[in-house]
């Protein structure tokens, strides 16, 4: 992942995303994953140009299967938009660049 995307694990996701103090995207993904590896650039992106206003947090489903099934994660990428530890939408499967976007402005708003 790339520079301002946080690979999260089971062992420090509560501290990464459920007490964060911004907003956090949270993507599941996994290496072998097809339609992963193609939002991948998109999700490195919005972390890039979001980091003063988003946390992006990444969570690889293979090795970390508890926080997979802790947000009963069936099928990658599943992306949350997550707001004061509250999760305020859910994405399954890949959106466009403009289409994650407004998912996450229209989650953070509220």
């Amino acid at each position: 992942m790339g520079a301002s995307v946080i690979e999260a694990t089971d062992a420090n996701y509560q501290d990464e995303v459920m007490k964060s103090d911004k907003p956090v995207l949270l993507d599941f993904w996994a290496t072998w994953c097809g339609p992963c590896r193609m939002t991948k650039p998109i999700v490195e992106k919005i972390a890039d140009e979001m980091k003063d206003e988003l946390k992006v947090v990444a969570i690889d489903v293979d090795k970390n299967p508890r926080s997979a099934a802790q947000f009963n994660v069936m099928s990658i990428p599943t992306m949350f938009v997550i707001k004061g530890g509250q999760v305020k939408s859910q994405v399954v499967g890949g959106l466009s660049e403009e289409q994650l976007k407004q998912k996450i402005s229209d989650s953070i708003k509220n």
